[in-house]
């Protein structure tokens, strides 16, 4: 059962005005996302360093302990259309001090101005960008929410495409994995998910993807999970994404990948993003389990 604290964070959500009610539902999502993430602030003692690459703005965030050879590479939500180092600077910072890594994270081009592939492009360009440090990528964790978490499963596809090596392993939170909106959960599930909407996220995905929302680059479930990284997911039954969550786990586990899948019940989308929680702590110590033992395995 949800904690009180979440069911006052859903009568929160309920009582703001329904996206696109400003009439430019794009400059509504990115100045709400970025004032959600100012809410909650990084961890104490973490030290946040900024830099660009290809021109982008990008963040180091190294918490107080650091497990020597941990690197998390991170790629925020937002539906490719919002998001920012603002927005996530808090949730990249816990998940920073969960891991025991020093992070990096990306304020990659978004949609409509940049529609697809240029997010992809971005995450593929600081992959390699901390390679050229002499970061091994069996030593990096690629992370993500929502269209994040789509963007993570993505680059280790693009990766093994471009004849690169992959990452350790992945944790994606609430992943946004098939743009078409098609799975059964992103309708049958529309009342009880007090955050996102078919046709708003359908709306986004246009605007990232165009014409061929069924590419492995966009929609990377349809991708060959054959020899992925490990993967560690977080979902909500009472979300519309969901399905996303399901579909992969079978689809890796017939390709002979490990997909560990933590599924909470009548959560919000990506819940961890709100610190304080205590299904937010919950979400941090799997994380902290799952590292661990990954790296001691490797």
């Amino acid at each position: 059962m949800p904690s009180s604290e979440h069911d006052g964070i859903v009568a929160l959500i309920k009582s703001e005005p329904p996206r696109g009610s400003s009439g430019d539902p794009v400059a509504e999502a990115r100045r709400g996302l970025d004032s959600m993430g100012a809410l909650f602030a990084v961890p104490p003692s973490m030290v946040v360093e900024s830099f660009t690459v290809s021109g982008r703005d990008a963040e180091w965030l190294t918490p107080a302990t650091v497990a020597k050879g941990r690197h998390l590479l991170y790629l925020h939500g937002g539906a490719y259309v919002a998001g920012s180092l603002n927005s996530h600077r808090s949730l990249v910072g816990r998940l920073a001090v969960a891991m025991q890594a020093t992070a990096v994270h990306l304020d990659y081009r978004l949609a409509p101005e940049h529609p697809a592939p240029a997010a992809l492009d971005d995450a593929v360009g600081l992959y390699e960008h901390l390679c050229s440090l002499g970061v091994q990528p069996e030593q990096v964790i690629v992370a993500g929410d929502s269209a994040g978490g789509g963007l993570a499963l993505a680059l280790t596809l693009r990766l093994r495409e471009l004849g690169l090596a992959a990452p350790s392993a992945l944790v994606l939170l609430s992943p946004w994995l098939d743009l078409t909106m098609t799975s059964p959960e992103s309708t049958e599930l529309q009342d009880s998910d007090p955050m996102l909407t078919a046709a708003s996220l359908l709306e986004s995905a246009n605007l990232y993807g165009g014409d061929d929302l069924t590419s492995h680059l966009v929609s990377p479930i349809n991708g060959d999970f054959t020899g992925l990284c490990p993967a560690l997911v977080f979902a909500s039954s009472s979300e519309i994404l969901v399905g996303d969550t399901r579909t992969f786990a079978k689809k890796a586990a017939a390709a002979g990948a490990s997909v560990t899948v933590c599924e909470f019940d009548g959560l919000i989308h990506v819940w961890p993003f709100v610190d304080g929680l205590p299904e937010t702590t919950a979400v941090m110590e799997e994380v902290t389990q799952f590292v661990e033992a990954h790296f001691l395995a490797t």
